[in-house]
């Protein structure tokens, strides 16, 4: 009898201490009180980040699964929002967009001025160069892209819109949108455009 009277207060213990110290199970009205006090220190800028955009917030509410109207909807106006380059031409630099995939910097506590410039991180989800060892599977890989699409102008304007706001191609996608969210500039984006789709690019080697 003792011991079972122990077994249940260790437990209503362990229960009180999890509701104290983890504010999830307490409701979400805590959870999103707890994670606004934990970005009191951060600069302003950054609490806007815990605001959703209409996309966003439809995503979440529909578990990034809508139904077909509200898809329609969410494509047409991330569409809409795509900023092309003023020339037309969405291929730049591949090497320069080499180096912007390899790189992970930006979006962080530590970026103070001077600063380098944001990178795409995009090894973290994909695939590119046959000869790189480290690359996440999130995403597809993209060896070959160019190559498998005969290095076409359509394909490469494809690439600088789903790089841009894949939202605009597929509705509650997992990638990031790098334009629309002005994380990378439109020639950063030129340049990771060339590096998937140059004939001379380590993709398609």
């Amino acid at each position: 009898m003792n011991r079972a009277l122990l077994l249940v207060g260790a437990v209503a213990a362990i229960a009180v201490a999890v509701y104290l110290l983890f504010p999830w199970a307490q409701g979400a009205n805590s959870v999103d009180a707890a994670v606004k006090a934990s970005w009191t220190t951060a600069d302003p800028g950054w609490l806007a980040r815990l605001v959703q955009d209409e996309t966003q917030a439809v995503c979440s509410r529909y578990r990034n699964a809508p139904p077909k109207a509200v898809t329609d909807a969410i494509l047409a106006r991330e569409r809409a929002a795509i900023v092309y380059p003023a020339d037309g031409n969405v291929m730049g630099d591949w090497k320069k967009g080499q180096v912007l995939a390899q790189s992970g910097y930006g979006a962080r506590f530590t970026d103070i001025p001077p600063r380098a410039e944001n990178g795409g991180n995009c090894y973290a989800c994909h695939q590119l160069d046959a000869t790189e060892l480290s690359f996440g599977t999130l995403g597809p890989s993209l060896l070959n892209y160019g190559r498998d699409r005969k290095y076409t102008a359509a394909e490469a304007k494809a690439v600088y819109e789903r790089i841009y706001n894949p939202q605009a191609t597929i509705a509650c996608a997992n990638m990031p949108r790098l334009g629309a969210s002005k994380f990378l500039t439109v020639e950063q984006i030129k340049d990771l455009v060339a590096f998937v789709m140059s004939p001379e690019s380590p993709v398609n080697q």
